[in-house]
């Protein structure tokens, strides 16, 4: 067995080719519900992370060449640079004979390299997951619910309901659409309003507030073009003042367009107790529903204990896919 670390611009066709298989028959296994990997996806993933994050890969081979483990590492350049994110997937068929350990301690030793002294890695709340996560020494640090609303089966009278009422509780307040890329003139704005996510929950997670810029936020965006996305973003905005109180962001696969991820729902602390969360989600389904009618399923994942947003997410009919934990490693 072969195993290559690659920074993410060595990373050649080959390597993305086999890649890819190996996330699939894994995810057959551990998770159907997700939406199959692609090499555009996959090639976007490891060259832009979630926000222009630095990765590494480990690509394990077996004696004909074919990718059977893979261990990505990401390095957030924008806060938090104590920490790394390591994630390790096996091949179904060459499980239990220790490939999985070899290549999470390869990916400890790489993060010491970088001078990172805590590991962060993500699983599936399932006996096999857990007991590796166990067996690296890591600590349960969070949980995670995966959710799925289905459009083709939305009950739109209630939601209709809900955003009269919402709205009656928002009346200093209208709603605004914005496509695509964030203006320049709105991405101040915008920076504010995304910063709010650091009062959502991280229960046990060892990291620091995030932070934002105009430039983080055009990472992100390349990021989401590279993998081939069409972003939503609908804002509410203080009538009296003009501020920008809270925003919701959705991403729309272009090349599977019934399918979208719900991203970050954030309101600045000034302008809670308004519904305004509710307001800017269902506002979100309704436009949705107008620009992408193939749309038929919106994922979305949330922190277990953070109960405020899962009532919004149960009134617009999203269900329980899976569970995931957040496992953390001093080194």
């Amino acid at each position: 067995m072969e195993v290559t670390w690659l920074e993410a611009d060595e990373v050649g066709s080959g390597d993305i080719a086999g890649a890819v298989a190996l996330l699939d028959a894994a995810r057959t296994v551990d998770s159907p519900h997700e939406l199959q990997a692609t090499v555009t996806t996959f090639a976007a993933d490891i060259r832009h992370g979630w926000d222009g994050d630095r990765s590494v890969s480990a690509f394990a081979r077996d004696k004909r060449g074919r990718v059977i483990g893979l261990a990505q590492i990401f390095f957030p350049p924008w806060d938090n640079t104590h920490l790394a994110l390591l994630e390790v997937t096996v091949d179904p068929l060459a499980r239990r004979r220790g490939l999985g350990r070899k290549l999470f301690e390869a990916g400890i030793e790489r993060v010491r390299e970088e001078g990172r002294t805590l590991v962060i890695s993500d699983g599936y709340d399932q006996p096999s997951a857990v007991a590796f996560a166990e067996a690296m020494g890591l600590d349960r640090a969070s949980e995670e619910v995966a959710r799925r609303s289905r459009f083709t089966a939305l009950d739109w009278k209630r939601l209709d309901r809900e955003f009269e009422d919402a709205g009656e509780r928002a009346r200093e307040y209208e709603l605004l659409q914005m496509p695509g890329a964030t203006p320049d003139e709105m991405l101040a704005a915008v920076v504010r309003m995304t910063e709010a996510i650091n009062d959502a929950p991280i229960d046990d997670l060892q990291i620091e507030d995030e932070v934002f810029s105009p430039e983080r936020i055009r990472a992100f965006e390349a990021a989401q073009a590279a993998r081939g996305r069409r972003l939503y973003r609908v804002v509410v905005q203080h009538r009296a003042t003009g501020e920008l109180a809270g925003h919701t962001l959705v991403g729309i696969d272009s090349e599977r367009p019934w399918h979208g991820l719900q991203y970050d729902t954030s309101v600045l602390r000034a302008h809670r107790g308004h519904r305004l969360g509710l307001l800017l989600k269902i506002g979100m389904v309704r436009w949705l529903a107008e620009e992408e009618p193939q749309l038929r399923t919106l994922d979305t994942w949330n922190a277990a204990s953070n109960t405020r947003m899962i009532k919004v997410n149960e009134i617009l009919g999203y269900e329980v896919l899976a569970r995931a934990i957040s496992w953390q490693r001093r080194i």
